[in-house]
């Protein structure tokens, strides 16, 4: 055997050796406030977060009744992106919901 293969077996088992992580994952909530109407928080559950209409409907009645509902379950940078648009589109209809992240 040369030492070419000899080399290359042992590069890849020691890669194979390396323990992969899963990144951490971070809850993304929508926040109950006076203003924003129903209506639109649905539109941003359905748009934003791609939830069936029932599925927006359930989550706008738990941020309505308890003060906030989790709209799903993310990587940081997605997570971080969707409270962004959220933002951005409340902004636009001058609605100030707020939308916040927690690691899980």
């Amino acid at each position: 055997m040369s030492k070419s293969n000899i080399y290359t077996k042992q590069e890849t088992s020691a890669e194979t050796k390396k323990k992969t992580e899963e990144p951490p994952m971070y809850k993304v909530f929508l926040n109950n406030d006076d203003y924003t109407t129903m209506d639109f928080v649905v539109e941003i559950l359905i748009s934003v977060f791609h939830k069936s209409e029932i599925e927006a409907i359930r989550i706008m009645f738990d941020v309505h009744r308890t003060g906030i509902g989790v709209c799903g379950i993310y990587s940081f940078e997605v997570a971080e992106t969707k409270v962004d648009i959220v933002h951005k589109q409340a902004k636009k209809k001058k609605f100030p919901l707020k939308c916040t992240i927690e690691k899980e």
